[in-house]
């Protein structure tokens, strides 16, 4: 029998719930019996797995455009009109990466503010929101006994990531100025509230598969990680789901948790550099 996280009916809102990460996590909180409002951006097909295996009682999808704020808040008007609740728990895991390595000192002020922007504004427009929506007076205080919110960083805000500085920035700013901050704002709303956050490294989704066909990339992404592999979706999505229950993890607030094989740093210098 799967240990039982006491996450029952509670009200769970996914950002990027149509990637790999995301749609593992999104699984995961249906098998344990959650509510889960499933955000996608422009791509809903991957969804339609979920909504066969699934009762539409517990599975709500959702378009919008993260930063927009006006969408933002029709996510959770709309998504409490459809399960008569609050959203509970919020897993902030949406985020855009551009592939091709740019130096600063080649990269154009639109590519930064993008990232920037779905990254990070939108992050904080998201977790705005969910705060306000719990904060009302109505919101009974057994809604808010499960309030948390997990952030999804990567081992880039902690190393940071040549040629990628934009996604770096953005991580970093998620993982400790974001998550520090708001793990000392929750509370003023929800007594027993959390933030946390859960920081992947090379992870194989949809979008790495092909990155990963290149032994050169695959070597550099575990020449200094002990476990040598790189993770799968359920390996992040599974943390996630632990950091977001009260029953294991009501005690922690304000972590990240690294999901990445023991990863020391990166890489730099290949043996003809040096």
């Amino acid at each position: 029998m799967p240990l039982d996280l006491e996450l029952q009916d509670v009200h769970v809102l996914i950002t990027g719930a149509s990637g790999g990460i995301g749609l593992e996590t999104a699984k995961l909180f249906l098998k344990q019996g959650a509510k889960v409002t499933a955000h996608y951006n422009s791509n809903s097909t991957t969804l339609r797995s979920l909504e066969s295996q699934f009762p539409s009682t517990q599975l709500f999808s959702v378009q919008a455009e993260l930063t927009s704020e006006s969408s933002i808040e029709s996510i959770f008007a709309s998504a409490r009109a459809y399960f008569g609740l609050e959203v509970q728990i919020l897993v902030v895991n949406h985020g855009i990466w551009p592939s091709q390595d740019k130096m600063i000192w080649e990269m154009e002020l639109e590519q930064w503010n993008r990232t920037i922007d779905v990254n990070l504004t939108a992050s904080f427009l998201i977790s705005k929101h969910f705060l306000r929506s719990l904060a009302k007076d109505e919101v009974k205080d057994e809604v808010k006994m499960n309030a948390n919110i997990v952030f999804v960083g990567s081992t880039a805000g902690r190393f940071g990531e040549k040629g990628h500085s934009d996604y770096a920035a953005s991580k970093s700013a998620l993982m400790y100025g974001l998550v520090l901050t708001l793990k000392n704002e929750i509370v003023k709303i929800a007594s027993q509230g959390r933030v946390n956050c859960v920081a992947p490294g090379w992870v194989r989704t949809p979008l790495a598969e092909e990155a990963l066909r290149d032994p050169d990339v695959v070597y550099r992404a575990l020449a200094t990680t002990p476990l040598k592999k790189v993770a799968t979706t359920y390996d992040t999505a599974m943390q996630i789901v632990l950091l977001s229950s009260t029953k294991v993890s009501g005690h922690v607030s304000g972590q990240i948790v690294n999901v990445a094989g023991g990863m020391e740093g990166r890489l730099l210098n290949k043996p003809e550099d040096i």
